[in-house]
């Protein structure tokens, strides 16, 4: 049994496939199998193929037909399909073997689809011929147009570069068949962006096609499309946009605007100061922008310019001090350069930019100059007042020229004239001090507020006024046996003076010793006493002497001629006498301490006599008295002193009144006192003091009274006179006898709280 696969005429192509026949060889074969066999040749259908074009817009596309060798037409045959896509996309006409496709096809999303094919004897229900694999491809058509998938674009490129330069390349994509016909064979071309740009047609490669000029333009938007089917008629496009930036390249120099500038100074003003800015431009930006200002011409070396790199100005700054009076203006030139400069770039910078700076000295009031930065003087010591020292000299250097006056700081020993002489205002000694340093002020008459000083150093010179003498104190000790010629001390001298010359000193006897062969003595407690007088000279000019006394001490020596024994005597001398000196510096510390103590102490007492109400119990340990007297009817008062010196302890006696009594003689004592008004004025006053007077002890005798009346009715209220009890009476009623009791009451009360 043969199976024909028929196909269509698609696209004006025959697509004939044989019908595959059964050769002679296969009949025998057929003939041969026992009857009733369903077995068949296995046929080669895995080989058949439907092309089927994509895009197709009927609902039932006819594919083509799938029909055995075996079908005699009688439609006892079943034709099955099987396999993906089978069902959904393809479908079978089960009784002619038709095969339709129901839904659009797109070779995008898939281009080959693999079927089955299965023939059923619907009689018998068995598989006339065996399941065979069959192929459906898509076939392409242009519905895809090139699409840039990369977007967007950018690229950057140096200005000036030469023509032909290489900026980027663009590559579109195009989803139909590149196998298959021109479909996705794309074609670029420019449409936007000449003159300046190019792109190849097969590569997408853009290139400079002229120099462009970043200053002019830095960037530009360059349109490429892309055409499949290399642009023949019905070809689709797709176009992109590439952005190309013109980096910058060093090919301007900076050039300033400005030809003159001017600017000014300060004659006052520092080195290093700031007088002015100078400014160039450059049309590029970055490092190709950065500039450097120097000086041109400048034949004073007076200026000189350094550059702010954040802003790209030219400083001028003040080198050297400038004088109104010596020159008042300047001319100088600058000039500016790039400072990154590319060696292909260097025609653009052959010639440097310049520009003219004229800057005006400004005058000022300067103060004085003196002529020299300080002073040395020579003077001789011992010379007499007024002595002329040197001369200071200092002058206004504005063109006014001020007369100026002189002054010393704080110097006793020299003075200084209008005309700037010095001289000494009292007698030097170089012993004292060998140099001064002096401060001389210049002030200008004109105007106090310029002045200026400068150091001026003295130096005293040295003259022979002082004699040599010994070194130190010798204490000579010798054997009383000693022999003749024996060096018993050497000693030395010294000279205060300044010599030219190393010191040199010539010892002699003196006169009196020289004349008198024996020396004086001077018993010394039993101890042989000598004193040589000894003549030092020194080398001075004139040569100075002086007669110095050398203490010999005689001593009675050992066998062996030490004089440790005499030594030692005198070394107990003179630590007794250290001992002493001791123990009365001690004696005198102690005397001192004590004094302090008992000042402390008496200051202390007199805190507690003045204040009892400090003390814990005052009531009967103030004052003692054999007899206080009739109270207030006395006509003369106790002594304070004698109330305030008592420290016997004298017996106690009894209260001769309660406190009702008191009370009664309160009212009783309001109806009588004094006729007289000025008594009564006295007493009030003194009453007033009292009260007032915060220090004021509760004493009766406190105040002195010359006339007190007939007698208080209240009794006193000393507690001199009062008994001692066994039991202490209450002092509250002092509270009703009205305002002069109240600190009476206070005290009392605050007593008796304390001992309850």
């Amino acid at each position: 049994m043969n199976c024909c696969l028929l196909l269509p005429l698609m696209l004006g192509i025959p697509l004939l496939w044989p019908c595959l026949k059964a050769t002679e060889n296969s009949q025998a074969k057929k003939v041969e199998q026992p009857v009733g066999s369903h077995l068949r040749m296995k046929r080669g259908w895995v080989w058949n193929q439907f092309f089927v074009p994509e895009e197709m817009n009927t609902t039932s596309h006819h594919i083509g037909r799938l029909r055995s060798d075996l079908d005699n037409g009688n439609n006892s045959f079943q034709y099955k399909l099987v396999g993906a896509g089978a069902g959904s996309t393809f479908v079978i006409d089960e009784r002619t073997g038709d095969i339709y496709a129901i839904q659009k096809l797109d070779r995008e999303e898939r281009s080959l689809y693999t079927l089955r094919a299965q023939v059923i004897d619907i009689t018998t229900g068995r598989a006339v011929e065996p399941e065979s694999e069959f192929v459906i491809k898509v076939l392409d058509i242009n519905d895809n147009e090139p699409k840039f998938l990369d977007e967007p674009y950018e690229a950057s490129v140096p200005e000036m570069s030469p023509e032909g330069t290489l900026v980027m390349q663009v590559t579109a994509s195009d989803a139909d068949d590149s196998s298959s016909g021109n479909n996705a064979r794309l074609l670029y071309s420019l449409l936007q962006g000449q003159p300046y740009f190019s792109v190849e047609p097969t590569t997408g490669v853009i290139r400079i096609s002229s120099k462009m000029d970043r200053e002019l333009q830095d960037e530009y938007w360059v349109i490429i499309q892309a055409k499949d089917m290399i642009g023949q008629p019905g070809a689709l496009s797709g176009t992109t946009s590439v952005l190309i930036k013109l980096s910058d390249v060093n090919d301007n120099k900076p050039i300033f605007k400005e030809s003159l500038y001017r600017l000014s100074v300060s004659e006052s003003a520092p080195t290093g100061t700031s007088i002015g800015t100078i400014m160039a431009y450059d049309n590029d930006i970055g490092e190709n922008a950065e500039m450097e200002y120097s000086i041109e011409e400048d034949d004073s070396q007076t200026f000189d310019i350094i550059t702010n790199n954040e802003t790209q100005e030219g400083i001028v700054i003040l080198k050297k001090t400038v004088d109104f009076e010596h020159q008042n203006h300047y001319g100088i030139r600058a000039k500016v350069k790039n400072h990154h400069v590319d060696e292909q770039l260097m025609e653009y910078h052959t010639e440097a930019s310049t520009t003219f700076i004229r800057i005006q000295v400004e005058d000022v009031d300067e103060p004085p100059l003196f002529h020299l930065p300080y002073y040395i003087f020579e003077v001789l010591e011992e010379n007499p007042h007024g002595l002329f020292v040197g001369m200071v000299s200092a002058t206004d250097p504005d063109n006014r020229k001020s007369p100026i006056r002189y002054s010393i700081a704080r110097s006793k020993m020299f003075s200084i004239d209008d005309n700037g002489t010095i001289t000494t205002a009292n007698p030097l000694d170089r012993e004292i001090s060998a140099w001064y340093n002096l401060s001389i002020t210049a002030t200008e008459k004109y105007n106090i507020e310029q002045i200026s000083s400068i150091p001026v150093y003295v130096q005293v010179l040295n003259i022979n006024d002082h004699a040599p003498e010994f070194s130190q104190y010798y204490e000579t000790y010798v054997c009383e046996n000693a022999g003749s010629g024996e060096v018993i001390q050497t000693i030395s001298a010294v000279d205060r003076d300044e010599s030219i010359e190393e010191h040199h000193f010539y010892y002699n006897l003196s006169v009196e010793d020289t004349n008198n062969s024996s020396f004086t003595i001077i018993d010394n407690q039993g101890e042989p006493v000598f004193y040589i007088s000894i003549l030092i000279a020194d080398n001075g000019t004139p040569s100075l002497t002086s007669t110095n006394t050398l203490t010999v001490h005689v001593c009675d020596c050992d066998d062996t001629g030490s004089t440790q024994t005499c030594q030692y005597q005198e070394l107990m001398l003179s630590m007794g006498f250290k001992t002493e000196v001791i123990i009365a510096v001690l004696i005198c510390i102690m005397i001192i301490f004590g004094f302090i103590f008992l000042t402390l102490g008496l200051k202390q007492r007199r805190k507690q006599i003045l204040f009892p109400e400090k003390s814990e119990d005052f009531r009967e340990n103030i004052f003692r008295y054999d007899d206080e007297g009739g109270g207030e009817e006395d006509t003369e008062a106790f002594d304070i002193a004698e109330l305030r010196s008592g420290t016997i302890m004298r017996e106690r006696k009894t209260r001769k009144s309660t406190s009702a009594e008191i009370r009664s003689l309160y009212r009783q004592s309001l109806q009588v006192g004094p006729d007289s008004a000025i008594f009564r004025k006295f007493i009030l006053e003194k009453l007033e003091e009292a009260n007032t007077d915060p220090c004021a002890p509760p004493f009766d005798s406190l105040q002195t009274y010359a006339f007190e009346g007939t007698g208080s009715l209240a009794g006193s209220l000393s507690s001199l006179e009062s008994a001692v009890s066994d039991q202490d009476e209450g002092y509250d009623y002092l509270n009703e006898l009205g305002p002069r009791f109240k600190r009476l009451a206070c005290m009392f009360g605050s007593a008796v709280q304390s001992n309850n």
